[in-house]
């Protein structure tokens, strides 16, 4: 299985949050991680502000960024397909970078299968309305709705 975590979904490797062991488990069984190259600014934004909440701790902050960068080091990124995004805030009703998330992942499902159509891409996500985008472009999806 190859695994496409968008930033909610991937900021569970690193923060203790409900559903961050589901989270770690698909990321170890997948034979693939994937994101956009959005999500490692999105999460270290995502891990500075949950820092600064809990009270600033400069070593806690740098504890999780170093989990981040072996995460991302684990982690194939796919750019920014903006003329897709576009179209899928449109299509979708998504924010911004919902829908370059999602057109990562679309981006992806059409460079794998050309070469390995049996792959199985999963989409992961933890917001009701791009994990129903999602899959009315037809990915089976992890995640439990936040909202």
């Amino acid at each position: 299985m190859i695994v496409y975590l968008d930033t909610s979904a991937f900021a569970k490797l690193i923060l203790e949050e409900p559903s961050s062991h589901d989270v770690k488990a698909w990321f170890a069984e997948a034979t693939q991680a994937i994101s956009s190259v959005i999500t490692y600014s999105e999460a270290s934004a995502a891990l500075f502000r949950r820092d600064r909440d809990a009270g600033a701790s400069p070593a806690r902050l740098r504890a999780w960024v170093s989990e981040l960068d072996s995460r991302w080091e684990h982690t194939f990124s796919i750019p920014v397909a903006e003329m897709l995004a576009g179209g899928l805030a449109i299509a979708h009703g998504l924010r911004g970078m919902d829908a370059v998330q999602l057109s990562a992942a679309i981006t992806l499902r059409s460079e794998v299968l050309t070469t390995s159509p049996r792959s199985e891409i999963v989409f992961a996500a933890f917001d009701s309305q791009l994990l129903e985008a999602a899959e009315r472009e037809g990915f089976a999806t992890l995640g439990r709705p936040l909202n």
